[in-house]
């Protein structure tokens, strides 16, 4: 049983010393070190507030999807990877699936027309994102590597150093190494795409809020645009996913960074919890909550997202991902399918 620490305790000084004792070891996750304190994770069970009638409302597709066995939308980082793969799962099985590309956002307006059997998200839902009858079902995580230009000689920074470089208080390259202050003067140019802003994880594990980043800060919209960015300036430090650094290579070269000595693509390290960036990527089915008959019972979709979910299970390593199962020996956190926590968390 944990010690509890005393709430009369009439100095404050003296009880938070007195906690600090005894408090097990085990309480005190690392977790602080390596993010930034914002939340990795939303509450699964405080969910999204909707009108009254919404349960009530008819699952529908869109005009332009009718005859569809099932719709699903994806993310920009989802799409490269199953589109042809669904399209293979709808020839083979003989269903009319609709596969439509978009971001987060565009899958969370569907979802909430209920007019998409499936939706796809690149980060942890939102407590938005958290319909009724809407059930979430992991498909791994991935790093995020901090990006620079090819002629670029750092070859790791640290996590502090990088909260400091986004931040703008520092601005030169030098900063960070004394012995390349002769051969790399270059102003940083820090570039970011702070998508997802309601969403817990992804980017806000390097800084909680977008407001904290640097006056000087450059913004995209696209994963392309990342990395053309950084690819045609020398100074210039961005971040992605390696999958999607090889997806849009035609957009330009550039190199990752290492973090604190460990590689994006060290995913023991990744596993271990340490690594203070990465994606959370999910896919979604309805359950009977939602008030829609067809929607409850469409086992298709149930079908077709077991079968993604093997499929990242057998490619984990060319894709850069983590998958569930992997996920669940580490002693990361799930609730029924769906990824909620860290090791420690």
């Amino acid at each position: 049983m944990k010690p509890v620490c005393p709430v009369l305790f009439k100095k404050s000084i003296k009880l938070f010393f007195y906690c600090l004792v005894l408090t097990p070891i085990s309480a005190w996750s690392d977790h602080s070190q390596h993010h930034s304190g914002a939340p990795t994770f939303s509450d699964p069970a405080v969910f999204s507030e909707v009108p009254k009638n919404w349960k009530n409302k008819v699952f529908k597709h869109d005009k332009a999807h009718q005859g569809a066995d099932l719709v699903v939308a994806l993310s920009q980082q989802s799409y490269p990877i199953f589109h042809e793969l669904i399209l293979e799962y709808a020839e083979k099985n003989k269903l009319k699936i609709i596969v439509k590309p978009g971001t987060c956002g565009i899958t969370a307006g569907r979802l909430r027309k209920k007019s998409a059997d499936i939706g796809a998200y690149c980060c942890p839902p939102a407590q938005s994102d958290r319909l009724p009858g809407l059930k979430f079902h992991s498909l791994g995580i991935s790093p995020i590597a901090l990006i620079v230009h090819p002629d670029n000689p750092t070859t790791n920074i640290s996590t502090k150093q990088a909260r400091e470089v986004f931040k703008g208080n520092t601005s030169h390259w030098a900063q960070l190494d004394q012995k390349n202050k002769s051969e790399f003067q270059h102003l940083i140019k820090p570039i970011a795409r702070l998508h997802c802003k309601v969403r817990p994880g992804h980017w806000r594990g390097l800084l909680n809020h977008e407001n904290q980043f640097s006056p000087r800060l450059f913004e995209v919209g696209v994963i392309p645009d990342m990395i053309s960015q950084v690819a045609r300036n020398t100074g210039a430090i961005g971040w992605e996913v390696p999958l999607m650094l090889s997806v849009h290579r035609k957009k330009g070269t550039v190199k990752m960074l290492k973090i604190d000595g460990h590689a994006a693509t060290d995913l023991d390290y990744v596993l271990s919890g340490k690594y203070p960036l990465y994606r959370s990527y999910s896919l979604t089915t309805w359950e009977k909550e939602s008030g829609n008959q067809k929607a409850n019972i469409n086992s298709e979709a149930s079908k077709l997202v077991k079968y993604l979910q093997q499929h990242i299970e057998k490619v984990y390593a060319e894709v850069t991902f983590i998958p569930p199962s992997q996920l669940r020996r580490a002693g990361w956190k799930f609730k029924d399918d769906e990824l909620i926590g860290e090791p420690g968390q």
